[in-house]
Formats: C-alpha cells, structure tokens, sequence
C-alpha cells in the first residue's frame, strides 16, 4: 500500500533573463504609525495576492479568451519573490504592489522550445502579464488587466495529493534542464496513483499498470504491464521515456500542482495535476 507522501518543494529549473514577477508592497504600513514612507513596521498591499498558488485559467488579449494549459500558475512568497509557469516555460519574476496596482519588471525564465497551441498561449500571457496591472479578488479568483484591457484570470487552487490525482506529463527532463515533449504528444500521457498501491494510466500511446510503493520522498515501481499498440514515432519515443524512468526506485517531488519523477541516471519527466481530477483506486 502506498504510504502518505511528504510535501516536499520542487527544484526551479535553470532560468535565463526574460520576466521576473516578485514582489515588493508599497501600500499601508503598520509600526509606529507614522504611515507610509517612514520605513517601519510592515507593507501590506490592498490586494492579497502573496502565499497563493495562482492557476492561470484563461488569458484575455483584443477580445479573445483563450483558455490556459494545466500547468500554468503564478505563485507570489511573502519575501517578494516568485515563480510560476507560462503553460510550458517556467519563470521567476519580481514585481511591485501599490494598492490594487502590481507593476511588473525584470525578468526570468526557462527556454524550452513549446509547440502549439502551448506557444501562442504562452506569447499571450507573457505578453499580457508585463508593465502595470490592476488587480482585482472576487470570490476566490484574481483578474489582472492591462491599461488596453487584456486580462489574465487566476483561481486558487489547494495542493495536489500523489494519490488519487491525475497527472498529466508536460515535459521531459534531464538533470536540472526540461524538454518539451515530442510533437503531437502534449496532453496524451497522464497517470493515477492508486490507494491499493498501484499506478494506472497511458503512456502517450499504450495503457499500463504498475504496483508502486513509496518511502520518503522515493518511489519503487514493480514490473509495469501495458497495451502493445503501436504508435506513430514521437508517442512511442515518449512511452520509452518514460518506461525508462519508471524502472525500480526513483525520486520524486510535488510542488504544489507539479511532480517531478527522476531516475538515479538524472532523466525522468514533470506532469501538472488536472483541475478537480481525481482518481483514487
């Protein structure tokens, strides 16, 4: 039977210059009551968007709503830093908060070549989430909006648990460097880790079994049993990725909505967990 897995924090991937988001409140200060400029106490802006974990679930740009890839999430710390996801890329970004206006600058994140549809959703919503914005809580969801009225709309969303929740592979990796998967793939490879120990799903082609155990922050895989279809080229080059991984004891983490699974050789794979799937066997 599986054991309850630890929630452990993810290792950010190697980031480049692009955008950062962080942030840095400029608002109502509290301390010796002094008020704003004087240095003391603590800023608070008047929008709460630190310690969240963001989902981007659609971006808004001249009129038209495009949906957001799973994945794709903003999340803001309480010492002015950040990091997220675009829908294929990671980035690590700074901004700063006054009021209801968070100014973006600066920037940072992965270069990892993304197909479409993932690229041009993720030109959009880098696109959109620059300059200053104005930000907006309702009811649990954020809405960002540009002086040209584009819009990003986030909802919060709580931790994936290993068990019971699909997860969808988005990308392949190799030591501390991410690829994309391999065209046509994107979306075809998700899997459930199952209460009796078990791990179901597809490979990007076949459908497979496996009895799993867990002890830490380690996964064993037993003998993985799947379809034999055959596949065009690039799906099954994914399933033999991750047969490969999922060969006796790996590590994994979860960050948050994200898993990492790497065998001892430094390669395995990331997945994002699905909005509201579950799966529990």
């Amino acid at each position: 039977m599986l054991k309850k897995p630890p929630y452990l924090p993810g290792a950010a991937a190697a980031l480049v210059p692009l955008l950062a988001l962080g942030l840095t409140a400029c608002g109502t200060q509290s301390g010796d009551g002094s008020g704003p400029g004087d240095g003391s106490g603590s800023v608070r802006p008047d929008v709460p968007v630190t310690g969240v974990h963001w989902t981007v679930e659609s971006v808004t740009v001249d009129g038209r709503k495009t949906a957001a890839p799973a994945g794709a999430h903003v999340r803001i710390d309480t010492k002015g830093r950040a990091m997220g996801n675009f829908g294929c890329n990671h980035f690590n970004a700074r901004a700063t908060v006054e009021g209801d206006t968070i100014t973006l600058s600066d920037a940072g994140m992965t270069e990892m070549g993304c197909p479409e549809p993932l690229q041009g959703f993720e030109d959009a919503l880098k696109s959109t989430l620059t300059g200053k914005l104005k930000a907006e809580l309702t009811d649990g969801k954020l809405t960002l909006t540009t002086p040209d009225g584009d819009a990003i709309r986030l909802g919060e969303q709580p931790p994936a648990p290993l068990v019971g929740t699909t997860w969808t592979v988005d990308s392949l990796v190799s030591g501390r460097a991410a690829t994309s998967l391999p065209a046509g793939t994107e979306g075809k490879a998700s899997f459930v880790f199952g209460k009796d120990g078990s791990v179901r799903g597809n490979l990007g082609c076949n459908q497979f079994s496996a009895p799993v155990t867990t002890d830490g922050s380690t996964l064993t895989f037993g003998r993985v049993t799947s379809t034999r279809k055959l596949c065009p080229g690039p799906a099954m080059e994914l399933e033999r990725a991750l047969l490969n991984t999922m060969k006796g004891k790996v590590t994994y983490v979860i960050d948050h909505r994200s898993l990492t699974v790497t065998a001892p050789g430094g390669t395995g794979f990331a997945a994002a967990a699905e909005s509201g799937a579950k799966g529990a066997r």
